[in-house]
């Protein structure tokens, strides 16, 4: 049993494994770089525009996440500013936005299910251990952060400062943030040369 399941009651096996995935952080990362890897491979967009489009998806995707690693202070402090201050999971919105983009891009047929299975299979149990972690280290102050802001969808007003400062250093050293920019960025140049 992870250190993110063993506050849950034991489950018997095969439910027990199917849990321990669901709830493994490296497997959950590690799954959604290998299908972007797939998209742009077998991916043949033909409509420019749907290209154009989810191109879009991708890079605001990629900037949230950008954004977000340069304010996150992982288990030191709660970080409420920034896109924080509008979300409480800002790298899963960015997450989402990205596959459903490269999974647009693609134009096949199973890439968007596929992202819908991945999503619905590792998110809510990632954000249910995310939320109690942060309860436990903060209590009152995520407590209140909590209440004015939503999981994945926009609070306005912001419930924290939007401007605060953002570290490039925070973010590279943090999250490898930008070397996710130069992976995505390099996987939407690879769809686009299939154009017609």
């Amino acid at each position: 049993m992870s250190h993110r399941t063993s506050h849950l009651p034991p489950l018997r096996f095969p439910l027990n494994v199917i849990r321990e995935l669901r709830y493994h952080e490296a497997s959950r990362q590690l799954f959604a770089i290998i299908l972007i890897v797939i998209f742009a491979i077998f991916g043949r967009p033909s409509i420019e525009w749907l290209f154009w489009l989810s191109t879009v998806l991708i890079i605001v995707g990629t900037l949230v996440r950008l954004w977000a690693s340069g304010h996150v202070k992982k288990n030191k402090q709660l970080a409420t500013d920034g896109p924080y201050a509008l979300v409480r999971h800002p790298l899963y919105v960015g997450n989402i936005l990205m596959l459903f983009g490269f999974a647009i891009t693609a134009e096949l047929w199973w890439t968007v299910p596929l992202v819908v299975a991945l999503l619905l299979f590792y998110y809510p149990p990632a954000i249910q251990y995310e939320d109690r972690k942060l309860n436990r280290l903060f209590g009152d102050d995520w407590v209140q952060w909590r209440e004015s802001t939503k999981t994945l969808l926009p609070s306005w007003p912001p419930a924290g400062k939007l401007s605060a400062s953002w570290s490039f250093k925070q973010s590279l050293l943090g999250n490898g943030e930008p070397v996710i920019v130069v992976f995505a960025a390099y996987c939407c140049y690879h769809l686009f040369t299939f154009l017609p």
